[in-house]
């Protein structure tokens, strides 16, 4: 067990999928001086330019190279900084990398990993803030990742890189300096939720950053004698319906929390599922639909703060 940074994690983690393997490579803008978070620092120096490649300023071209690439038999990282920046490349990731296997019979393989950082940066505004999950979980062909914790950001991008199939990998624009102990033989089987804390009055689910504050608000509410069991989902698609499903037929009440904007967000299709198969409770928060503000008091409005999670457990309970 090593203590690290989310950001080191994920050098760890492509650096040991790079040893391992000749085919596993890396492209994208600014990646040969560490990436702007330091997720790929010193991998130039080590495994040269080569295989860490530094490209233009063309997120299409990006993605559209990483597709061939992956076609051809190598397996890339993709990197495109933000979630927001990914939306110039849509069409090789929509049309191309989700369908390419099933439109070719399986002759075709996109072992591709594409970094789409997700969620508020603060003071970013509108263009740099987004949280676009439901997006992708709506793709089919793709898988969908959310890593909340260092440790599941090793395990989770060693899994995505494992995988076989093009890996939507989303990380947090704020987390990249949380801490957090890693244990390197640590493997995760992608679709797999994590309890994080057990209760029996009713069932918080969650991903990404916003976990964190779903525990500070299940502290809230078991100072007030409601124990809340808190599940970090992990992967968006496929969602770990068994655990999700097991919690919420147990405690009758269902909150799904996220930081996207709840307008069509992925905690509907959780929330209908689990109102379909054991008839519990459902409610979900996230954000208004509305941009992200750049003044700290209107990017606050797209905030879900542990409060509001906790008060609306509260009303789920009367």
């Amino acid at each position: 067990m090593a203590l690290m940074t989310y950001a080191e994690a994920a050098v760890l983690a492509v650096s040991h999928e790079m040893e391992a393997d000749r085919n596993v490579v890396v492209l994208g803008e600014d990646v040969g001086r560490g990436g702007i978070f330091g997720q790929y620092k010193g991998l130039q120096q080590r495994f040269g330019a080569e295989r860490v490649i530094d490209t233009p300023i063309s997120e299409a071209a990006i993605l559209g190279a990483g597709v061939g690439m992956a076609l051809a038999g190598l397996r890339p990282v993709v990197e495109m900084r933000v979630v927001d920046f990914a939306l110039c490349g849509m069409d090789e990731m929509v049309n191309q990398a989700a369908k390419n296997r099933f439109m070719f019979g399986g002759q075709g393989r996109v072992p591709m990993v594409v970094r789409m950082p997700i969620g508020i940066w603060d003071s970013s505004a509108a263009q740099h803030s987004q949280s676009l999950e439901s997006w992708f979980a709506h793709l089919p062909g793709v898988v969908v990742v959310c890593p909340s914790t260092p440790q599941d950001n090793y395990s989770m991008l060693r899994a995505a890189l494992a995988s076989g199939d093009p890996v939507v990998y989303m990380e947090h624009k704020t987390l990249w300096m949380a801490t957090g102990e890693v244990d390197p033989s640590k493997q995760v089987v992608l679709g797999k939720a994590n309890t994080l804390r057990a209760g029996q009055h009713l069932t918080i689910v969650s991903w990404s950053k916003q976990v964190q504050a779903c525990a500070q608000a299940c502290e809230q509410l078991a100072a007030a004698g409601i124990e809340a069991e808190l599940i970090d989902l992990r992967t968006i698609w496929p969602w770990d319906r068994e655990a999700v499903l097991a919690s919420a037929g147990r405690t009758g009440n269902l909150l799904v929390v996220h930081e996207a904007v709840q307008a069509a967000g992925f905690g509907a299709e959780i929330a209908a599922v689990a109102a379909e198969e054991v008839n519990c409770k459902v409610k979900r928060l996230g954000a208004p639909r509305i941009p992200v503000g750049y003044a700290p008091v209107l990017e606050a409005q797209s905030r879900v703060s542990a409060e509001a999670i906790a008060a609306a457990a509260r009303a789920m309970l009367v």
